[in-house]
């Protein structure tokens, strides 16, 4: 892919981007407290003492918050580290009760790591290493709601002390799609995990992100912080328009400031919140409520051990053991429940054709991402539907595998059962493909006989024509014939 440049007056501009995610842990309980935190409670509904900040509430660590954390680490080989410590953050916002932010700054529990992005899904070759500063855990703050009333803003609590992972990127990203490839890898990563649910629109993920200019090669210059983005699309756009905003601004002569932005997708640009504060105005000091964190190594095992294959991993033995392109086996790792659908299928038609798993993984990539997705979007049928079933979708590929009908009546059949009420057994039956050489070289012979001209163009080098005859040959047949059976009969016929 060529470099991403910002054209300018004074000539091409590099962008530099570093992302900050917030990830909210999946655990049924916050952070320092047995509050729930299921998305969409009534405002407030949520709420413990420790939460409130009520005075001489202390706070517990929640050890699956934790676990979640090392799991995540492990996931993009980052070292754990068996002693960390929480700080206090001091600032003062109405929707945080107690006046500081429970976090790590300076001891985080996991180091530096990285994760592997593609840049191109027609070409999983074209891939950047992008490195990871460190993921700390920290508390959430609540929500301000300010069109509830015409004079007053209203504050929900629900997620005060919700457990957060903020994930660190490095300064590594130089473009929109590199800053984008990004976000959409760790997301998976995350959901393989299962320490993050990964849902942008409730505000389980988000990001900050931080984007300078320089001339390339030069020093990095200032850099911004465009906070609580909540889509890959809009980080995307917040790069490109805060970039060219920055590169507008030095070449008319101005400064770029340190400081927090917002973006306003509406609009399309970012604006000035507040100017960006450093570590010490924040006054961080270690929480005297909590103890230093010291993990066991039996519990870094036990993290360890319990992590399922990473999708890299995973399109790696699809190419390989499976044999399945690069293309299909980055889109078929892509999302975790597309995984998780293909290995199913994969197993129930490998085991209801007597086939190996690698001799139908081809056939079972091609239906999932191809022609059942067709099918799904063309009847307005969604993957849930209960007709959308493990036993349907086993029984059309495992025909389609045999021959007993082509992949085209597969999908007609298929389209049928998802919007009528037809036995698919029975469909299927009364579809079956003929493999009947006799039958099938009377309809090729009547055929070639009827189109005696269009015989003397293909003999003549019209080898376009050959198309045209193996559809005539699969209507007479009215589609049951095997199309493989029909191809080397009708190039016997014609010579």
């Amino acid at each position: 892919m060529s470099e991403y440049r910002i054209q300018g007056a004074t000539g091409d501009w590099e962008v530099v981007i570093g992302l900050e995610v917030h990830a909210q842990v999946v655990s049924k309980s916050k952070l320092f407290s047995g509050s729930a935190t299921a998305f969409g409670a009534e405002p407030n509904s949520q709420v413990s003492l420790v939460d409130a900040a009520m005075p001489g509430m202390l706070p517990v660590l929640n050890k699956e918050c934790i676990r979640q954390a090392v799991r995540t680490g492990l996931a993009i080989n980052a070292p754990i580290n068996k002693w960390s410590r929480f700080d206090r953050k001091n600032y003062f916002y109405a929707d945080l009760p107690q006046g500081y932010q429970i976090s790590q700054l300076y001891h985080p529990l996991v180091g530096e790591g990285e994760i592997e992005v593609s840049l191109d899904e027609k070409n999983p070759e074209a891939v950047k290493t992008i490195g990871i500063e460190r993921i700390h855990v920290e508390q959430d703050a609540g929500k301000l709601m300010h069109d509830q009333h015409p004079t007053m803003s209203y504050v929900d609590l629900n997620r005060s002390g919700v457990a957060l992972m903020e994930i660190v990127s490095k300064p590594d990203m130089r473009s929109p799609a590199e800053a984008g490839a990004y976000l959409r890898k760790l997301r998976t990563i995350l959901r393989y995990v299962g320490s993050c649910d990964g849902n942008m629109e409730e505000g389980s993920m988000r990001a900050d992100v931080n984007v300078s200019v320089r001339k390339p090669g030069d020093e990095f210059g200032t850099r911004t912080e465009t906070k609580n983005v909540n889509s890959v699309r809009f980080v995307m756009a917040v790069v490109e328009q805060e970039a060219r905003r920055q590169v507008d601004l030095i070449e008319d002569g101005g400064k770029v400031v340190q400081e927090t932005r917002l973006y306003d997708p509406d609009k399309n640009e970012t604006r000035s919140m507040r100017s960006k504060e450093d570590a010490h105005d924040y006054r961080y000091f270690p929480d005297p409520d909590l103890l230093p964190l010291v993990l066991e190594d039996a519990f870094l095992e036990e993290c360890r051990a319990s992590l399922p294959e990473l999708p890299d991993a995973k399109r790696a033995r699809y190419e390989g053991s499976l044999g399945l392109s690069a293309y299909n086996a980055n889109a078929l790792t892509a999302e975790v429940e597309t995984a998780v659908a293909f290995e199913e299928l994969l197993a129930s038609v490998a085991s209801a054709s007597g086939k190996s798993e690698s001799d139908v993984a081809k056939r079972v990539a091609n239906w999932l991402l191809s022609e059942r997705a067709g099918v799904l979007s063309a009847n307005n049928v969604l993957a849930s539907d209960p007709k959308n079933s493990l036993e349907a979708n086993t029984a059309l590929v495992v025909a389609a595998e045999s021959g007993a009908i082509s992949g085209s009546k597969a999908k007609e059949i298929f389209a049928l059962y998802l919007t009528g009420d037809i036995d698919l057994a029975k469909e299927i039956e009364a579809n079956q493909q003929t493999s009947d050489t006799g039958a099938i070289d009377t309809a090729i012979a009547k055929i070639l006989a009827d189109n005696a001209d269009k015989v003397e163009q293909y003999k003549g080098g019209k080898e376009a024509l050959f198309g045209f005859f193996v559809g005539q040959t699969m209507k007479a047949m009215q589609g049951k014939a095997n199309p493989g059976v029909v191809n080397e009969l009708l190039k016997k016929a014609l010579g």
